[in-house]
């Protein structure tokens, strides 16, 4: 009997000591609880001991931690809505007052941070148009969302909010088509100008053209017609020379040439008087030049 008692005194005994240890592990903090009272805020990464039974121990991740909150609707300052789709990092900052805040329970904690971080990004679109927002006021919008939201998470939930960033700005369906066809009634209207412009100035480029060309013509013939009239003067006066110094030899050579033309072909025929002048070097070849 003594025995088993001993084995019960020791198993106890065992039990106790066990539960007097407690490990955080590596991006883990821990708090020490006695009757529901925080005792200790933070324990670091390590092996530590508490007075078994009477005091418990809460774990918290110190690790950085999302809120990927479903799309939330906003209005802009001309009363234009935009669905939002957000997600925020954060981490536990203060242990006591995360743990009075949501009793160390991430679920609580998103749920809490939640409307705070709705709330600031509904004061930042309502104070913004619709093209600021698309034209880039996007980083602006986070830097001071997650600003704001910081400073109210340290204050009332024990938490520091790391980042806040928009994924994406999507119009409703009904809002999307309307500005759909905005936008391409305005891109219609800019093609149909850049058309027109460049048909005009096609227009001016091709009256240009023809207007250069006739000119460039008409400068080529008043040139060809010069050049033509000085080369018929030189053949004139050459011939005039030639003419000259033998009138017979010349006439015999122009009629050689005549007769040439007449007959190159071989299939031409000449119904001539025996006496025509055209034939006078056939009737009299030997007649001395």
């Amino acid at each position: 009997m003594s025995r088993i008692v001993a084995g019960i005194v020791a198993a106890l005994l065992i039990l106790l000591g066990l539960n007097s240890m407690f490990v955080v592990r590596e991006g883990h903090s821990a708090l020490l609880l006695q009757f529901g009272r925080i005792v200790h805020t933070d324990y670091q990464p390590g092996l530590h001991f508490k007075i078994p039974v009477i005091q418990q121990v809460m774990h918290f991740d110190k690790r950085i931690l999302s809120l990927d909150a479903p799309p939330e609707r906003y209005f802009t300052s001309e009363k234009k809505s935009v669905n939002v789709d957000f997600y925020v990092k954060w981490r536990v900052l203060d242990n006591a007052a995360y743990y009075r805040a949501t009793g160390g329970d991430q679920l609580m904690a998103a749920q809490r941070l939640t409307p705070i971080v709705k709330d600031a990004l509904r004061f930042e679109f309502n104070a913004r148009t619709l093209p600021d927002l698309i034209s880039g006021g996007r980083k602006d919008i986070t830097e001071r969302v997650r600003a704001q939201t910081d400073a109210s998470a340290r204050k009332n939930l024990g938490i520091a909010v790391v980042d806040v960033r928009i994924k994406r700005i999507d119009l409703p369906n009904e809002v999307s088509e309307s500005v759909y066809k905005r936008m391409r009634a305005e891109r219609l209207q800019l093609a149909n100008e850049l058309r027109y412009t460049g048909q005009e100035a096609a227009e001016k480029i091709q009256a240009d053209a023809d207007r250069q060309g006739q000119v460039l013509r008409a400068d080529a013939m008043r040139d060809a017609a010069k050049v033509r009239g000085e080369g018929d003067a030189q053949a004139a006066a050459i011939y005039a020379k030639a003419y000259a110094q033998d009138a017979e030899f010349f006439t015999f050579y122009r009629s050689l040439a005549a007769y040439r033309k007449s007959f190159e072909d071989g299939k031409g025929m000449l119904i001539l008087k025996p006496d025509s002048e055209f034939m006078r070097y056939f009737n009299q070849p030997a007649q001395k030049r």
